[in-house]
């Protein structure tokens, strides 16, 4: 029997709007897994840094209080130390070589009642992420920094020297306004700047205006994020590992663990291949970003959809397998905003019926 730990973003909602959004969603197993499992104690608001998530993903006792990011909650599950960067990760998975990088993402800025709100997965295609990327080295030619988009949704700032700059992972600033959200530290006024002048140069770009004349969202700026140290080693933790998210497949793919896409259905057959060294740990690691990325673009109606086939398609057969007995042990994180809620259940859990569900929206955040 194995173990499977669970990870999903923003299952929780506000409460001033979760019963309306929640309301003739059927999600029987879901709801009994929330009630039967025994937490460890750490529910509530968790720091960000200066916080250390030790191995397995526990989270020691904070210093300070601060935002809580899945990728945060990611880099404890493969033992990477907060102050690392995920810009060196993504790069080498993205077939760039060693250097300082930067994430440096394509992204669309709209003003939106006297804020400036940051969009994300602007979709465009290759030729013009690198016709973007061509004009844009152009503009800083000479400064030390060099633009790359291997991936259209994924560009990259190579420098002479990582700055001295905190940044915010781009899906934690998504869908707010820019204004805090920007980088600081000592070079801060400088990457502000910086990001002004990106913003000029991509507006007045004629590839902006073929964009918006075929009703295209235009790329009007970049998101720099993911800096950090170069010196990173993600761990083997788990045996396989399937998720949605791609940040989870590049510290898998670092680690040499086993990834699966995501796939409408539960399967309890990945790979258990042994980790470098020979070591099994007969876990199964599912990381799900679906209803994050509902909220991200505002589509309520995406995230209950998204949900309901979560409901059918996952929820339902773990909880079938943990009553069986064909898993031994399943563990739970929830994240959203900044708090993280870990559950624990066993067989025994599982058959705990005086735990009675509640309805998810009884478990809304403030």
């Amino acid at each position: 029997m194995k173990n499977v730990h669970l990870v999903i973003a923003d299952l929780f909602l506000p409460e001033d709007f979760a019963a309306e959004v929640c309301a003739g969603l059927h999600l029987p197993a879901l709801e009994r897994i929330l009630a039967r499992g025994a937490t460890n104690g750490r529910v509530g608001k968790l720091p960000a840094a200066p916080t250390q998530i030790v191995s397995g993903g526990q989270i020691a006792h904070p210093t300070q209080i601060a935002p809580l990011s899945l990728e945060a909650v990611l880099y404890g599950l493969f033992d990477v130390p907060c102050g690392a960067g995920v810009a060196p990760i993504s790069a080498a998975f993205d077939g760039l070589g060693e250097g300082c990088w930067l994430r440096a993402d394509p992204v669309h800025v709209r003003l939106q009642r006297e804020q400036v709100v940051l969009l994300p997965d602007v979709d465009v295609n290759a030729d013009e992420a690198l016709h973007l990327c061509a004009s844009l080295n152009e503009h800083f030619a000479g400064q030390g920094m060099v633009f790359f988009a291997p991936h259209p949704q994924r560009w990259y700032l190579k420098l002479a020297a990582l700055p001295d700059i905190a940044t915010v992972p781009l899906s934690q600033a998504a869908g707010h306004n820019i204004h805090g959200n920007l980088p600081t530290g000592a070079e801060a006024r400088r990457w502000h700047q910086l990001f002004n002048e990106v913003q000029m140069l991509l507006f007045a770009h004629p590839l902006n205006a073929a964009r918006e004349a075929r009703g295209a969202v235009p790329v009007n700026s970049v998101w720099f994020w993911g800096n950090g140290s170069n010196d990173i080693a993600p761990q083997c933790t788990y045996d396989s590992v399937s998720s949605d998210e791609v940040l989870v497949e590049m510290l898998a793919s670092a680690a040499g663990i086993p990834f699966a896409d995501w796939s409408p259905t539960w399967h309890n057959s990945l790979s258990s291949a042994p980790c470098s060294g020979g070591a099994t740990r007969g876990g199964q690691l599912l990381v799900w970003s679906g209803l994050r990325n509902a909220l991200q673009r505002g589509d309520l109606a995406a995230w209950r959809q998204a949900l309901q086939d979560f409901e059918n398609g996952y929820a339902q057969p773990l909880w079938q397998a943990l009553r069986s007995g064909k898993i031994a042990r399943l563990q739970v994180d929830i994240s959203g905003g900044d708090s993280l809620r870990q559950l624990h259940l066993t067989r025994g859990d599982a058959w705990a019926i005086w735990r009675r569900a509640k309805c998810l929206p009884e478990y809304s955040v403030v």
